[in-house]
């Protein structure tokens, strides 16, 4: 199964979890930022959330503009994952513990995901060490999933250091031994920076490299 066959499984299997438990879409903290993922209005007054659903795109977006910029080929999958679909962070659980799969909420936020990877694999060649990107985070977010650009296996990983526990042979693999989990929306909460730019996947960001800068 090819990664973009096995996202959109595991879509489809996170969308019938919240509607067989929950009866209603997932729902997230907009904090101003709009996408074609919201589904109805604002629950102004209830708890400032929007119910969503991954919303597909017309054209899949690529990461050629990151190739060029940093002289590298990137693993196919990275196009797969992130430039198919809109939408908030996805909710899982695994033998290996609960986490979140970082995606993109509107085309903003892929622009600002492909800054992002050229500043991670910047670092990995600052290190010396092989050239890897970031699909997701473990517990409170000190401990990356990224995949390996070589070879495309999907690894633990934490910031400053290599590559430490494989958990799959490719993305495709590691999108069928997850599960989709139900998690009552998180209100981002400001720490480090004076605006949240991002209640998802930037929030996770900024938590990855404050942990990097403390362990230099």
């Amino acid at each position: 199964m090819s990664c973009s066959s096995a996202l959109d499984c595991f879509i489809k299997k996170y969308l019938k979890s919240y509607q067989d438990t929950l009866s209603e879409f997932p729902r997230y903290y907009l904090l101003g930022e709009d996408s074609i993922c919201i589904q109805g209005t604002l629950n102004s007054g209830v708890d400032d959330t929007v119910f969503w659903q991954p919303m597909k795109r017309e054209v899949l977006a690529d990461f050629s503009n990151v190739e060029h910029a940093l002289n590298i080929q990137l693993h196919p999958d990275i196009h797969a994952f992130y430039g198919q679909y809109f939408s908030a962070p996805l909710q899982f659980t695994a033998s290996f513990g609960d986490g979140e799969l970082l995606q993109v909420w509107n085309q903003d936020d892929f622009e600002n995901l492909q800054q992002n990877v050229i500043g991670h694999l910047i670092m990995k060649q600052k290190l010396k060490q092989p050239a890897t990107w970031f699909i997701g985070v473990l517990g409170e977010g000190d401990e990356m999933l990224t995949v390996n650009n070589d070879d495309g296996s999907v690894w633990i990983e934490i910031p400053d250091e290599k590559q430490g526990t494989k958990l799959a042979e490719s993305l495709s693999e590691f999108l069928q031994i997850i599960s989709p989990m139900i998690k009552p929306p998180q209100k981002p909460v400001e720490e480090h920076t004076p605006i949240v730019e991002h209640p998802g996947i930037w929030q996770r960001i900024n938590t990855m490299w404050d942990y990097l800068l403390r362990k230099k």
